[in-house]
């Protein structure tokens, strides 16, 4: 899907442009939407709807009394976003010097402390339906955010004792090695 087609098939049919069919921009615009079976997938999901409790969650600052937590929310939108694209659009493998997962471990951590935080003050503190809709919302958003960070937890933990046991049975290859060596 990514890079798209520099030069793609002609068309099989030499009728003019219909109303039916699409303009050329279409292609162009299908390249920058992520690929179904990313959507399909658990970290899709998870990033679509972050994304999209994130966005309920700021409409409902902006219309309500809080509206001074309104910057979270759209920060959050906004980070699900770049999230959700740079990992449909495989960004992860082109940009090696960043570390994706801790980058990602940290966003969901942080938005879930922040949204717990101001959901809390928002359903206790303001008295207006907005805020209550942002604070419920935003309680939703927290259980989302905690699902994801706890699977990227599990993720690097399990890569990274994956890496500790390949290292443990080549130290001990080297061990063997050398005592048999020290025995002849």
């Amino acid at each position: 899907m990514w890079p798209p087609d520099p030069d793609p098939d002609p068309d099989p049919d030499p009728e003019p442009a219909a109303s039916s069919r699409p303009g050329p921009a279409v292609p162009g615009l299908r390249a920058l939407l992520p690929a179904r079976a990313f959507l399909c997938s658990l970290k899709g999901r998870l990033l679509l709807a972050e994304s999209i409790l994130s966005f309920i969650t700021f409409i409902c600052y902006v219309a309500s009394s809080a509206s001074a937590f309104l910057t979270a929310p759209l920060l959050e939108f906004l980070l699900a976003l770049y999230f959700l694209f740079a990992d449909a659009m495989q960004l992860n493998d082109k940009w090696q010097g960043l570390c994706w997962p801790m980058m990602d471990f940290l966003r969901c951590v942080t938005a879930a402390l922040i949204y717990f935080a101001i959901s809390i003050t928002a359903v206790a503190k303001y008295s207006d339906g907005a805020s209550k809709a942002a604070g419920v919302f935003g309680f939703f958003a927290t259980i989302v955010f905690a699902v994801d960070f706890y699977l990227i937890f599990n993720d690097v933990a399990k890569f990274l004792k994956q890496g500790d046991s390949a290292d443990e049975t080549t130290a001990h290859k080297t061990e063997e090695e050398s005592s048999d060596s020290d025995s002849d």
